[in-house]
Protein backbone atom coordinates (compact mmCIF):
# COMPACT_ATOMS: atom_id res chain seq x y z
CA UNK A 1 0.00 0.00 0.00
CA UNK A 2 0.86 3.82 -0.35
CA UNK A 3 -0.26 6.76 0.89
CA UNK A 4 -0.65 9.71 -0.51
CA UNK A 5 2.54 11.62 0.39
CA UNK A 6 0.25 14.52 2.02
CA UNK A 7 -0.78 12.12 4.25
CA UNK A 8 2.43 10.33 5.58
CA UNK A 9 4.23 14.12 5.61
CA UNK A 10 1.27 15.00 8.13
CA UNK A 11 1.69 11.87 10.16
CA UNK A 12 5.46 13.23 10.41
CA UNK A 13 4.59 16.59 10.91
CA UNK A 14 2.77 15.68 13.91
CA UNK A 15 5.27 13.34 15.55
CA UNK A 16 7.93 15.80 15.29
CA UNK A 17 5.99 18.58 16.85
CA UNK A 18 5.06 16.27 19.69
CA UNK A 19 9.07 15.01 19.62
CA UNK A 20 10.00 19.20 20.09
CA UNK A 21 7.51 19.44 22.84
CA UNK A 22 8.72 16.67 24.79
CA UNK A 23 12.08 18.27 25.00
CA UNK A 24 10.94 21.14 27.07
CA UNK A 25 10.32 19.15 29.55
CA UNK A 26 14.20 17.79 29.56
CA UNK A 27 16.99 18.88 32.22
CA UNK A 28 19.43 21.92 31.07
CA UNK A 29 23.23 21.34 31.92
CA UNK A 30 24.54 23.80 34.49
CA UNK A 31 27.02 25.81 32.97
CA UNK A 32 26.70 25.21 29.10
CA UNK A 33 24.45 26.59 26.92
CA UNK A 34 23.02 23.60 25.03
CA UNK A 35 21.47 20.32 27.15
CA UNK A 36 19.93 16.98 25.83
CA UNK A 37 17.00 19.20 24.12
CA UNK A 38 19.64 19.95 21.46
CA UNK A 39 19.90 17.48 19.12
CA UNK A 40 15.95 15.85 19.33
CA UNK A 41 14.87 19.91 18.37
CA UNK A 42 17.06 19.82 15.03
CA UNK A 43 16.50 16.25 13.91
CA UNK A 44 12.60 17.38 14.88
CA UNK A 45 13.10 20.89 12.85
CA UNK A 46 14.74 19.18 10.09
CA UNK A 47 12.00 16.54 9.89
CA UNK A 48 9.33 19.19 9.68
CA UNK A 49 10.96 20.75 6.89
CA UNK A 50 10.71 17.41 5.47
CA UNK A 51 7.28 16.51 6.39
CA UNK A 52 6.59 20.01 4.70
CA UNK A 53 8.13 19.43 1.55
CA UNK A 54 5.97 15.88 1.26
CA UNK A 55 2.46 17.78 2.05
CA UNK A 56 3.38 20.06 -0.95
CA UNK A 57 3.75 17.29 -3.17
CA UNK A 58 1.09 14.52 -1.73
CA UNK A 59 -1.16 17.75 -2.29
CA UNK A 60 0.01 18.53 -5.83
CA UNK A 61 -0.54 14.78 -6.36
CA UNK A 62 -3.64 14.44 -5.52
CA UNK A 63 -4.72 17.20 -7.41
CA UNK A 64 -3.84 15.62 -10.79
CA UNK A 65 -5.98 12.94 -9.57
CA UNK A 66 -3.98 10.79 -6.78
CA UNK A 67 -5.44 8.61 -4.53
CA UNK A 68 -5.02 9.30 -1.01
CA UNK A 69 -4.25 5.38 -1.02
CA UNK A 70 -3.13 2.87 -3.15
CA UNK A 71 -2.51 -0.48 -2.52
CA UNK A 72 0.18 -2.37 -3.98
CA UNK A 73 0.88 -5.54 -5.92
CA UNK A 74 2.26 -6.90 -2.44
CA UNK A 75 -0.48 -6.70 -0.52
CA UNK A 76 -2.18 -10.08 -2.54
CA UNK A 77 1.22 -11.73 -1.54
CA UNK A 78 0.76 -13.69 1.49
CA UNK A 79 4.18 -14.27 2.16
CA UNK A 80 5.07 -10.67 1.86
CA UNK A 81 2.25 -9.81 4.33
CA UNK A 82 3.48 -11.92 6.65
CA UNK A 83 7.00 -10.45 6.47
CA UNK A 84 5.55 -7.18 6.70
CA UNK A 85 4.17 -8.51 9.88
CA UNK A 86 6.80 -10.19 11.27
CA UNK A 87 8.77 -6.70 11.41
CA UNK A 88 5.79 -5.06 13.34
CA UNK A 89 6.06 -7.96 15.88
CA UNK A 90 9.76 -7.77 16.05
CA UNK A 91 9.13 -4.21 17.25
CA UNK A 92 6.31 -5.13 19.63
CA UNK A 93 8.41 -7.95 20.70
CA UNK A 94 11.30 -5.44 21.66
CA UNK A 95 9.10 -3.27 23.71
CA UNK A 96 7.41 -5.86 25.73
CA UNK A 97 10.44 -8.19 26.26
CA UNK A 98 13.52 -5.60 26.23
CA UNK A 99 13.17 -4.89 29.71
CA UNK A 100 13.16 -8.19 31.17
CA UNK A 101 15.41 -10.13 28.87
CA UNK A 102 17.81 -6.97 28.19
CA UNK A 103 18.79 -5.71 24.61
CA UNK A 104 21.48 -8.59 23.86
CA UNK A 105 18.96 -11.19 24.03
CA UNK A 106 16.07 -9.30 22.77
CA UNK A 107 18.35 -7.82 19.77
CA UNK A 108 19.97 -11.15 19.24
CA UNK A 109 16.52 -12.97 18.71
CA UNK A 110 14.96 -10.72 16.64
CA UNK A 111 18.09 -10.47 14.30
CA UNK A 112 18.05 -14.37 13.87
CA UNK A 113 14.20 -14.59 13.13
CA UNK A 114 14.36 -12.00 10.82
CA UNK A 115 17.23 -13.72 9.30
CA UNK A 116 16.01 -17.05 8.93
CA UNK A 117 12.34 -15.84 7.63
CA UNK A 118 14.31 -13.68 5.01
CA UNK A 119 16.27 -17.25 3.81
CA UNK A 120 19.72 -16.26 5.30
CA UNK A 121 21.73 -19.56 6.16
CA UNK A 122 21.46 -20.64 9.99
CA UNK A 123 25.06 -20.59 10.18
CA UNK A 124 25.89 -16.91 8.39
CA UNK A 125 22.27 -15.88 10.11
CA UNK A 126 23.86 -16.85 13.98
CA UNK A 127 27.60 -15.50 13.45
CA UNK A 128 25.74 -11.84 11.69
CA UNK A 129 23.25 -11.59 14.15
CA UNK A 130 25.59 -11.98 17.29
CA UNK A 131 28.35 -9.73 16.19
CA UNK A 132 26.16 -6.78 14.88
CA UNK A 133 24.30 -7.46 18.53
CA UNK A 134 27.27 -7.00 20.30
CA UNK A 135 28.39 -4.37 17.79
CA UNK A 136 25.19 -2.18 18.49
CA UNK A 137 25.54 -3.39 22.29
CA UNK A 138 29.35 -1.82 22.21
CA UNK A 139 28.40 1.64 20.13
CA UNK A 140 25.28 2.56 22.33
CA UNK A 141 25.96 1.25 25.22
CA UNK A 142 29.75 2.43 25.83
CA UNK A 143 30.67 5.28 22.95
CA UNK A 144 26.89 6.26 23.07
CA UNK A 145 26.19 6.11 26.71
CA UNK A 146 22.54 5.15 25.86
CA UNK A 147 21.68 3.15 28.76
CA UNK A 148 20.50 -0.04 27.25
CA UNK A 149 18.33 -2.93 29.57
CA UNK A 150 20.28 -5.09 30.87
CA UNK A 151 17.46 -7.82 31.98
CA UNK A 152 18.70 -11.31 32.63
CA UNK A 153 22.27 -10.79 31.82
CA UNK A 154 22.44 -7.51 34.51
CA UNK A 155 24.94 -9.73 36.68
CA UNK A 156 27.33 -10.39 33.87
CA UNK A 157 27.12 -6.81 32.81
Amino acid sequence: MRFNDAVVGAAFLLIAAAMIAMTFSFPAFPGQQYGPSLFPRIIGAGIIGCSALLIVRGLRERAAGGRWLQPDDWTGNPRRVASFALMLAAMAFYVVASEPLGFIPCAFLIQLVLFLWFGVRPLTAGVVAATMTLLVHWFFGSMMRVPLPRGILDSVL
